[in-house]
């Protein structure tokens, strides 16, 4: 669904090794819009003083320090889900009822916060809309 193109910005030949990596891609057939949508990462930029990304887009991180690693993980996220025309929601459910056994199925939940005091729980999910769909014409409250 996605490429990511993590780049050791200290080495001296890093440009070189970009072209080389994007020539062999290229080769590989791939769909244009895995290319297009490649997420550049460079990397090591704790090295460098004051380090400024050269490509618009590129995102500059140190794996090592931990720096830039969140804006990384957002933008993963961000064209994964657009790339597999999913999205992620939070609904609130009843406890009582088939909602999360339904959710664990058909959706990948990532957080559940129980209300126990009420008997609800509100679910963090990704979905793709046709999944969503369903689950409003089977639990439309």
């Amino acid at each position: 669904d996605l490429i990511v193109h993590v780049r050791d910005v200290t080495h001296p030949e890093t440009i070189l090794q970009k072209a080389t990596v994007l020539s062999v891609l290229r080769n590989l057939n791939l769909p244009s819009h895995l290319l297009d949508s490649m997420v550049e990462v460079h990397n090591k930029v704790d090295l460098i003083e004051r380090y400024k990304p050269t490509e618009e887009s590129a995102l500059a991180v140190s794996a090592l320090h931990g720096h830039g690693l969140e804006e990384l993980k957002q933008e993963i996220e961000k064209k994964i889900l657009t790339a597999t025309g999913k999205k992620i929601l939070t609904v609130n459910i009843n406890l009582e009822g088939p909602q999360l056994s339904w959710l664990y199925k058909e959706a990948t939940v990532q957080e559940v916060e129980v209300m126990p005091e009420d008997g609800t729980a509100r679910v963090k999910v990704i979905i793709g809309s046709s999944a969503f769909g369903r689950y409003k014409n089977l639990f439309p409250n």
